[in-house]
């Protein structure tokens, strides 16, 4: 039997330290966060299709870019994507991959970008998810 430290059953629990983000950056998340509570009901769609329909369709708003990433962001990382409610200020590793993948588009780093793209996405969509991002990252400040 091992002892009990007295000072680990007294000191409270620390949460794990938070990184600050920026208000952009911050809406950003939200933006994705909240698209992907309103698509969990939603059929899955193809990358495909969902940005040959977003090409026809010129006039295409952020929240149907944002709609299509989050419909096809398990198709393209080959897994389900875990994003927190909008508000919570901490971030999951999803989260922050996206977020530092907006960020990277938004300030023309071309080597961050084909870094983070490829660590995680199919190469057959790789294109279409910088697309995506970058279309959204248009509407934030994130630089």
């Amino acid at each position: 039997m091992v002892p009990l430290r007295l000072d680990m059953a007294t000191e409270p629990h620390r949460a794990p330290p938070v990184r600050p983000v920026s208000d952009g950056a911050f809406a950003f998340l939200n933006q994705l966060r909240f698209m992907s509570m309103t698509c969990r009901s939603k059929r899955r769609t193809d990358l495909f299709e969902a940005c040959a329909l977003l090409h026809v369709t010129r006039s295409a708003s952020r929240e149907a870019h944002a709609e299509a990433l989050m419909r096809c962001l398990a198709q393209a990382l080959d897994k389900q994507p875990r994003l927190h409610a909008p508000g919570t200020v901490e971030m999951t590793f999803d989260e922050t991959w996206l977020l530092q993948l907006g960020q990277a588009i938004a300030r023309a780093d071309e080597g961050s970008v084909a870094f983070l793209l490829k660590s995680r996405v199919l190469l057959e969509h790789r294109r279409l998810i910088r697309y995506l991002v970058g279309r959204i990252s248009e509407y934030f400040s994130l630089v």
